[in-house]
């Protein structure tokens, strides 16, 4: 979906829109293929959207049945932890909607990073290998294994998705899901 850069006055507007487009694609995803994939984007960006997702005026439009949630990244913190991703989600929206627990797909942050990161891959892999319904396939059109939706923030020192400058995870090119330690964020 191509999409025009927007610029929007506040929070909250962005927030609104986030949950708008969340809506939309959503329905038009489940529509199309029988499930909406979305990855959820961490820090303190999206939480307000998730806030707003969470409310019937935005709920109430999403068939959660057929939502499958991942995550962009997560910190090697336990799930209940302040700084987990997860936490936040739960919190903010996956506590309000009633969304299958199998259709959770989260990073285990509470186990070791190498072996976390392993996991999560597979489990990615093994996911997007699975048939689906695609009721818009046309003839000699390849279906993807891609996700829906994926919500990207971006922190203060430009990283997207814990991908940071100039560290060497960005010139990866085989693998799904990498752990990776950031000495700029040792505290």
């Amino acid at each position: 979906m191509k999409s025009t850069p927007r610029i929007l006055p506040d929070a909250d507007s962005l927030a609104r829109t986030v949950a708008e487009l969340f809506v939309t694609l959503a329905v038009k995803a489940i529509a199309a293929r029988g499930r909406f994939t979305v990855a959820l984007a961490g820090g303190s960006t999206p939480e307000s959207a998730y806030g707003m997702l969470a409310t019937s005026e935005f709920a109430a439009r999403v068939g959660w049945s057929f939502v499958h949630i991942f995550w962009g990244d997560e910190r090697c913190v336990p799930p209940h932890h302040p700084d987990s991703n997860y936490s936040m989600a739960r919190k903010s929206l996956l506590d309000h909607v009633p969304l299958p627990v199998d259709n959770l797909h989260r990073m285990r942050g509470e186990i070791e990073p190498e072996k976390a990161a392993l996991d999560y891959e597979r489990r990615l892999r093994s996911f997007f290998a699975r048939p689906r319904l695609d009721v818009t396939r046309t003839k000699g059109r390849k279906s993807t294994l891609s996700f829906d939706l994926v919500l990207l923030g971006m922190g203060n020192d430009g990283h997207i998705a814990s991908l940071f400058p100039g560290t060497r995870i960005l010139r990866e090119k085989t693998r799904w899901v990498v752990a990776h330690y950031v000495e700029t964020l040792k505290a």
